[in-house]
């Protein structure tokens, strides 16, 4: 081998200078891998743009207009009359109501019972496996299928709930025109609905705390309720904010049940259990208001936001009382 082809096949000392070209390979490998993470959560953020970004600030655009369905290509301006209008709205304030009523209804009992079921759950039972798969069957099945099944079970002539409650003497219920009793109605078909997958939320939660706190509980004379208490309850407690977060916000948007309860976008006769969606889908689709209905979906929108907001302060202030003892 020549002196000159081994010089060509040395490779460069530290000190020796960059070849012809390595400046702008280096350069553009650098780049590379700057950008190469960008690339891969880029389809991720294209579908958010378009998907939930654009429509959000469409909405906003639409609520400041007047908007109608049949020529939804004609707007005209209005400021912020569509949301002063809402508030001389009775029906929307109706609307309101039953949104807060129909979520502290639902929403109590479905994560109370959630809770029991995964303490039960947590224990070793035979058939674990089936109970579960069971308590998650609700979760799976259709919307319209359950609501016309419970419409049914809770008619007021042939419905199954007045024959028991005739069994026990008493009267007949008007589950459909009541204003408590329909609330009540649409509120069990959301618990039994969501019941099943809250629990297993909680389960989760419980088969992550330390076995070594039970036995220590268990070796200073606790019962399986005191271990409850202060054991799992703690233990649990960033998953159930959680439960209660999304609860709220499901509850803030419920949509199906009460439409499906009655086959009525008006909620009822007298509105009485009209939500917040059911109110927003009757003035787009109903009155042909897409301006108006853009302004209910944005102070809904503003209401999940300030629920929110107040759920995790006082998280983080229970949590530093925990810490504190």
């Amino acid at each position: 081998m020549s002196p000159t082809a081994t010089a060509k096949a040395a490779p460069r000392a530290p000190g020796d200078g960059p070849r012809p070209g390595d400046g702008r390979a280096g350069s553009l490998r650098r780049t590379w891998r700057a950008l190469s993470p960008y690339t891969y959560i880029a389809p991720f953020f294209t579908l958010f743009i378009a998907f939930g970004l654009f429509p959000l600030l469409y909405t906003a655009f639409v609520s400041l207009h007047r908007v109608d369905l049949q020529t939804s290509g004609d707007m005209e301006w209005r400021g912020l009359a569509n949301y002063t209008a809402l508030l001389t709205d009775e029906y929307f304030w109706t609307a309101l109501r039953n949104t807060f009523t129909i979520g502290v209804l639902s929403t109590v009992p479905q994560l109370a019972m959630a809770l029991g079921l995964a303490h039960l759950l947590n224990y070793r039972l035979r058939g674990r496996t089936f109970i579960r798969t069971a308590i998650l069957l609700p979760y799976a099945t259709s919307v319209a299928a359950a609501t016309l099944v419970f419409a049914q079970l809770f008619g007021r002539d042939f419905g199954l709930i007045n024959y028991l409650l005739g069994l026990v003497g008493l009267g007949p219920v008007d589950w459909q025109t009541g204003t408590v009793a329909s609330q009540i109605a649409v509120s069990t078909i959301v618990v039994w609905r969501w019941t099943g997958y809250n629990a297993l939320i909680y389960l989760a939660g419980m088969q992550s705390i330390p076995g070594e706190l039970y036995e220590a509980a268990e070796m200073d004379g606790a019962s399986r309720w005191r271990q409850f208490l202060h054991v799992t309850l703690p233990g649990l407690r960033p998953t159930i904010v959680f439960t209660v977060i999304v609860s709220t916000i499901g509850a803030t948007q419920l949509f199906g049940e009460p439409l499906l309860f009655e086959g009525s976008m008006s909620g009822g006769i007298s509105h009485q259990y009209q939500t917040l969606g059911l109110y927003l889908y009757e003035q787009g689709w109903g009155f042909f208001h897409l301006g108006r209905a853009a302004a209910v979906a944005w102070v809904t929108f503003v209401l999940i936001v300030v629920l929110v907001g107040v759920n995790a302060p006082v998280a983080r202030h229970r949590s530093r009382e925990e810490a504190g003892r």
